[in-house]
């Protein structure tokens, strides 16, 4: 059978490229524990009921020792030139109403702590589900009378990891019910798609083959709560679709696009299945 993201006759599985390590391989301490500035954050975490894992585990742990330890100090982490940023875009007016978010907000550690834990989720006013960047561009128009920002821009990239380090050490908790279902059936849809050349699906990988190796990788369960991430492999801050769009491009599929309702979807799904996991933004990834 043909689909739309050109798969071959001789399609490769994700068997092909798999190789599984012996569970004792000194690639990452996985029984570590995260503590950052004297706050534990919680990277392990029993599945709720109906959760296709019996446990949850943040992709911190799997991780080298090296890259584990950049994420323990923020003076270390290098994501944190970003977080500067974002606190100095905060207090910036911008557009037509010469305002500022901290005018509307005031102090980001109280307005926006928690909003980070509970996105993406459903917006009234629009009609439909937003992510966080989603929702700093309504604001920006709406609010600010200013232009959106791109989507992975230098300015949105350091506001959303300035609003999600306010909620840092929080649990992930969105909404899937209500109107946010849809959002939420579709999404899982998505994870289990197979797609591309390669023919794989998320799941292949972040369900099936989590803890082996793939190439030069260890492979997590895929959490999202650390985005946006600072990757050692990109060497800066990235979103989360960048990394959906990433690896739809790894298994020769036809990416959708940055903040497109697909990806948008998978998002909510993501943010489920990472369920109690502490907010780690801004992660530090290899």
């Amino acid at each position: 059978m043909k689909t739309r993201f050109g798969r071959t006759a001789a399609s490769i599985t994700a068997a092909t490229l798999l190789i599984t390590v012996a569970a004792n391989q000194p690639f990452a301490d996985e029984n570590a524990e995260l503590t950052i500035e004297g706050q534990d954050i919680v990277t392990k975490v029993a599945a709720p009921e109906g959760h296709p894992l019996d446990e949850i585990l943040s992709g911190w742990r799997f991780r080298s020792k090296e890259t584990q330890a950049l994420q323990m100090d923020d003076f270390d982490n290098p994501a944190f030139v970003a977080v500067d940023y974002g606190a100095e875009l905060w207090e910036t007016a911008e557009g037509s109403s010469e305002k500022s978010c901290a005018s509307c907000h005031g102090d980001a550690s109280e307005s926006m702590k928690g909003l980070r834990a509970a996105m993406p989720k459903w917006h009234e006013g629009k009609g439909t589900l937003l992510t966080l960047e989603d929702h700093i561009n309504w604001s920006r128009e709406e609010h600010q009378g200013a232009e959106p920002w791109k989507w992975e821009s230098p300015e949105m990239l350091a506001m959303t990891a300035f609003i999600g380090v306010q909620s840092r050490g929080m649990p992930v908790n969105v909404k899937v019910d209500g109107p946010a279902e849809e959002w939420f059936n579709k999404g899982k849809d998505l994870y289990y798609t197979r797609v591309g050349q390669l023919n794989m699906a998320c799941a292949n990988c972040h369900e099936d083959n989590w803890g082996n190796m793939i190439r030069a990788d260890h492979l997590s369960q895929g959490q999202a709560n650390g985005f946006p991430t600072y990757r050692l492999k990109w060497q800066g801050l990235g979103s989360l679709h960048r990394r959906f769009k990433g690896c739809m491009e790894n298994i020769r599929a036809v990416a959708f696009k940055r903040g497109s309702d697909e990806f948008t979807a998978l998002e909510l799904y993501l943010a489920w299945r990472g369920t109690g996991l502490s907010v780690e933004t801004p992660s530090v990834r290899q």
